[in-house]
């Protein structure tokens, strides 16, 4: 651990004036903060150093630790920061430094170069040492897209060069952080402190926007139910989601304390948000289902279209009833009232038909399951698996009402209307037929336009839906 008072300025710059700013704002000490860690992910990598340079009306003091992340530092995080496992070894642990940490970042502003990524390391740090940690978060990154829109990049490097910074260390947390430091002053030589004011007004202790994702489009987004699509490079759907509140649920993906890896990895590739008011809660998840299928965005596992989803489908052959697959192909499937379980493919199904078999000791023979000879008792009969349906010790009939018990539990509901059906929700009409999903219109009145889609494939999602949905409905339901 190292500190020592570092004056850090350009002689003409007085402490006072790139104080004022932030004095005027109530936050008159600073911390200019870097890390260096074990990967990207603020939930399962680790840091490895702390840069940390404090700032106030008593001048300038720089501290540094290397810390021991517990777990190895991979070879390509080893090349660029130059911090290798030797000189970790003998380092404290985080839960060692965090009391010196928090002590030097109390009552100042968080500012860091993508601070999303600092913070949210720190965050997850000191949740684990039990360390309340809530600071006022500036970035820099945003602070120089907008006091600098002419310019497309705002790494550190590119700072550097613009503004002719005195690089010592790159990629170590002392120097990063000098770097952030020497940028702040830079700023004061720049441009008026009623502009720094404004900008950083705008920007401090907000959720640290995507560098590419502009603070005008987030602002414009709607405090209402809908839908909201994230675009990547080469406008590219990344993610789509649902909302009660749009603004905020989009703003909460940029909060800078990621749960999870992929969340990061998503913030971190956003260029653009778009997004669609529904009316409601329903209109939101049928237009999320609807547009998941549409656009296959790169983060939505769920939700996607599954050509292979089926049911069985209880067939009387001979007086025997038989379970015969049936797919969504099947223009009828929607309608059919002997259709039992969904299923992801064809051995799934198979698979829960067996286990159904074994649970109420039906045969596997009757069943299509395995073959056997006419009359003759099948190899679960004969280990008492089965009642012997097979060979004659119970009778078709028994075996039919049995099987059709077993089978209720995971009875496919037909779709209950003898055509489509409007939702009204707020000033909008979703329409669906036969657990499919055909769109929305605004005003209802440009509903029958959506009918002239014609029938639709069963959508297993919109059944699931509304399975929950149209018992709470009553008059919100219209019906052509």
């Amino acid at each position: 651990m190292q500190e020592k008072d570092a004056l850090g300025e350009p002689p003409q710059l007085g402490l006072s004036k790139v104080l004022a700013v932030l004095s005027a704002a109530k936050y008159p000490r600073l911390a200019f903060v870097d890390l260096e860690t074990t990967g990207g992910a603020a939930n399962e990598d680790r840091i490895t150093e702390i840069g940390i340079i404090e700032v106030d009306e008593d001048g300038v003091r720089e501290w540094t630790s290397l810390v021991n992340p517990q777990v190895r530092i991979p070879e390509f995080i080893q090349s660029l920061t130059g911090i290798t496992d030797e000189m970790v070894r003998d380092a404290p642990i985080f839960a060692e430094l965090a009391d010196e940490v928090a002590a030097r970042l109390a009552d100042r502003v968080f500012i860091a170069h993508n601070a999303r990524f600092d913070y949210g390391f720190l965050k997850n740090e000191f949740r684990r040492t039990g360390h309340n940690f809530r600071p006022p978060v500036l970035c820099t990154v945003r602070l120089s897209r907008k006091l600098f829109p002419g310019f497309s990049r705002h790494n550190l490097d590119a700072l550097a060069e613009r503004h002719r910074l005195q690089v010592t260390e790159r990629h170590r947390a002392l120097g990063d952080a000098q770097l952030i430091w020497q940028f702040w002053q830079k700023i004061h030589e720049a441009h008026e402190p009623e502009a720094i004011e404004e900008a950083v007004s705008k920007l401090i202790s907000r959720p640290t926007l995507p560098a590419r994702l502009d603070d005008l489009q987030v602002e414009a987004i709607p405090k209402t139910h809908g839908v909201y699509l994230f675009y990547g490079e080469n406008d590219l759907p990344l993610y789509i989601g649902k909302a009660n509140n749009l603004r905020r649920r989009v703003l909460s993906h940029f909060s800078g304390d990621h749960v999870t890896s992929k969340e990061q990895a998503l913030t971190q590739q956003i260029e653009r948000v778009e997004w669609i008011e529904t009316g409601g809660e329903v209109g939101a998840l049928l237009q999320e289902a609807a547009l998941v299928k549409q656009l296959m965005p790169s983060y939505n596992k769920q939700l996607r279209a599954n050509e292979k989803i089926c049911s069985w489908r209880l067939l009387m052959r001979k007086g025997r009833l038989q379970p015969a697959r049936a797919t969504i192909d099947d223009l009828f499937f929607a309608y059919d009232p002997q259709l039992y379980g969904l299923y992801t493919s064809a051995r799934q199904s198979t698979e829960a038909l067996k286990a159904i078999a074994e649970e109420h000791g039906l045969c596997p023979v009757l069943l299509g399951l395995q073959k056997g000879e006419a009359g003759k008792p099948c190899f679960a009969s004969q280990v008492g698996k089965c009642r012997g349906a097979c060979c004659g010790k119970e009778s078709i009939e028994s075996h039919n009402e049995r099987l059709q018990a077993a089978m209720q539990p995971h009875h496919l509901q037909p779709w209950p209307y003898a055509s489509a059906i409007g939702i009204l929700e707020g000033d909008m009409l979703h329409v669906v037929d036969g657990w499919a999903y055909l769109g929305s219109a605004r005003p209802a009145s440009e509903a029958y336009a959506l009918l002239q889609k014609g029938q639709q494939r069963f959508d297993q999602d919109v059944y699931q839906i509304l399975q929950k949905w149209l018992p709470k409905l009553g008059e919100g339901i219209v019906r052509f």
